[in-house]
């Protein structure tokens, strides 16, 4: 029986590590890559290109023809009229010829609009970029958590029995014991609720990359953070940078094609009519008409709405180009200030790494010393174990915070 059950455990582990060596270990480049070739929403940007384009496609196209058949000067039925008054048999045909002027600009127009959902992409990817990277370094703190943790766990529980050892001899309380196996248990629920953590955040990230949920994956936790400040980070920079500004730009020339479009209206148009009649009488000879025809859009009734819609887009011009350089100037002042605090931020975790943490650590090791050598009691040495507990994650909150002021920053600047 025993020897059926190590068999059945031995058998357990190796499918569990197997799946465990199975999992695909994805570095942060790679899941951008693959955000940027399957996430759906980055698609949709492609369908919108394309569709514009074909719109560019048939902007020079002109109005389909018209063509008719019917009688000319025909007499009512019982009316009486003489042979060559029967009227005639008549066929027309007509076709609208727009200004050439005209359909070039509308071809301008069309094809500056599919630049616009070109720059629209690089935006949303900028920003799923930035989503991405800010579950990766959460799970990249979680991952130094969870070390943290079970570390920590484990020291407890030595704790605990060495108190359990002492109780018999008279050497400790029980109160002790239990102190010691309470925090063991808390222990235990903060990794619990970091493992929660860790798989709530790749689900997320799964869905980034437009992957099932259930296919688990391993981070590449060897990856270092590194903040590297954009020195040439002006408003020069951002203006050539960054898509939502070059988004403005576009939309901007966007209008004012738009405008180059409305003013082609004050441009004639052109119709071609061709009419031919088929005399039922044998006495008249067969007749046609052609005519060519102009319009007049320069009347003052008809001129007034081209114009105040011209009018109309050359505010809205001004009011983006303000709007642009606000942009710009908030841009500029936003990434010089997270600079400033990123290089602080990094000091101070610089301290807790070189100094606070290994510290504090030494703290504790001396208080297990000393309680071993029964020079300690049992509480003090809790007291320094919550407290290296406490400076840890402290340390990570920081380190957390400063990696999503990373991420605010490239996303800010673009990289």
């Amino acid at each position: 029986m025993m020897r059926n059950i190590k068999e059945i455990f031995v058998a357990s582990l190796l499918i569990l590590s197997m799946q465990v060596s199975a999992q695909e270990t994805l570095t942060l480049q790679q899941v951008l890559e693959r955000i940027e070739q399957n996430n759906p929403g980055l698609k949709a940007y492609d369908r919108q290109v394309k569709s514009r384009q074909a719109k560019v496609a048939g902007a020079k196209s002109w109005m389909s023809p018209m063509v008719g058949i019917g009688t000319f000067m025909t007499p009512y039925p019982g009316a009486s009229a003489a042979d060559e008054d029967r009227g005639a048999l008549m066929f027309t045909a007509e076709q609208d010829i727009p200004n050439p002027a005209k359909t070039r600009a509308k071809t301008e127009f069309l094809a500056s609009q599919s630049a616009i959902s070109e720059t629209a992409k690089l935006s949303a990817f900028n920003d799923l970029r930035a989503a991405a990277k800010e579950l990766y370094y959460d799970l990249l703190v979680a991952e130094k958590k969870i070390r943290y943790q079970k570390e920590n766990r484990r020291i407890m529980q030595t704790m605990r029995k060495l108190a359990e050892i002492r109780y018999p001899l008279n050497q400790g309380g029980l109160n002790n014991v239990f102190k010691a196996e309470g925090r063991s248990y808390e222990a235990e629920n903060m990794i619990l609720m970091t493992e929660s953590e860790i798989r709530s955040k790749k689900i997320a990230l799964s869905a980034l990359m437009f992957r099932s949920p259930m296919d688990s994956f391993r981070i590449d936790t060897s990856y270092k953070v590194a903040f590297m400040p954009e020195m040439s980070a002006d408003t020069m920079y951002h203006a050539t940078v960054h898509s939502d500004i070059r988004q403005m730009d576009l939309r901007i020339r966007s209008m004012s094609l738009d405008i180059k479009q409305m003013r082609q209206q004050a441009k004639p148009d052109f119709r071609i009519r061709f009419e031919h009649m088929a005399n039922r009488s044998e006495m008249m000879p067969n007749q046609y008409t052609l005519m060519g025809m102009v319009s007049i859009p320069i009347a003052p009734w008809s001129s007034k709405m081209y114009k105040s819609d011209i009018r109309s887009m050359e505010f809205e011009i001004d009011a983006m180009a303000l709007e642009r350089q606000a942009m710009l100037n908030q841009m500029t002042g936003m990434s010089k200030s997270m600079e400033t605090e990123l290089l602080t931020m990094q000091k101070q975790l610089g301290n807790y790494e070189s100094k606070i943490l290994p510290a504090l650590s030494k703290n504790l090791k001396v208080s297990m010393l000393s309680y071993q050598e029964n020079k300690l009691e049992l509480p003090m040495v809790i007291d320094s174990w919550e407290t290296v507990n406490m400076a840890q994650m402290n340390y990570l909150d920081q380190l957390q915070k400063f990696y999503k002021m990373i991420v605010q920053y490239e996303k800010s600047i673009e990289r």
